[in-house]
Order: structure tokens, then sequence, then C-alpha cells
């Protein structure tokens, strides 16, 4: 079991919320991609808070996080936070994907919470 919480552009929102796709996020043309800028962001954020690039993969970036047991893969469309069921791995993964959250150029959608993060 894990722990899963995602971070997409802000437009990714207002898309899937204007939708009555109930499997939006299956087809990956509807996910708004990040520019080579907010990926270089995003990336320098990471690393920022502990993580560790373990392998460029087709898919996107792999990181580790070096004291919790989460993982992250960076793609051209979306920030994929996987965290092991231990409480202090969950926090840390929510409060990371909350925190990119403040410029309002991305929002974290969480699966287990209902969805979308409304502050």
């Amino acid at each position: 079991m894990s722990y899963d919480v995602q971070l997409f552009k802000s437009e990714t929102k207002t898309k899937e919320q204007s939708s009555d796709n109930e499997n939006f996020f299956d087809d990956e043309k509807n996910l708004v991609p990040f520019t080579s800028e907010e990926i270089k962001y995003l990336r320098e954020c990471l690393e920022s808070y502990g993580y560790v690039q373990n392998e460029s993969r087709a898919d996107g970036q792999s990181f580790a996080h070096e004291e919790f047991t989460i993982t992250a893969l960076l793609t051209d469309r979306g920030l994929y936070f996987n965290a092991g069921f231990d409480t202090d791995s969950i926090f840390e993964a929510g409060m990371t994907a909350s925190e990119l959250t403040d410029s309002g150029t991305f929002e974290k959608y969480d699966p287990q919470n209902g969805g979308w993060e409304e502050l």
C-alpha cells in the first residue's frame, strides 16, 4: 500500500473541473504540459527538499527522498509523489506538494482526500 499525491498545472484543474469525464486523468492529453522552465523549477525544488534524482526514464525523471520513504516522478505533465504508508512520509509528501502550489502555477490533487486541495 502507498499514498499518492499529484501536482499539475492550474489549467489542468480548470479543465478537469469543467469536464464530465470521470476518467479525465487516464488520458494524458487532458493534462496541460509544464514548460521547460517549470520542469527546471520543480526539479530544483525537489532537490532543495531533500530529493535525489535516481534515474531518467522514458516517462520522466525519478527521485527518492533522502530521509523518508517517498519517491517522485516528474513528467512533462505532472509531478507524482508516492509515499510509504508511514505517517511521516505521507505528511512530508503532502506538505511538499502543498508548498509547491504557493505560486498559483500548480495545483495539488490528492485522490485519497477527495481530489483538489482547496485553500
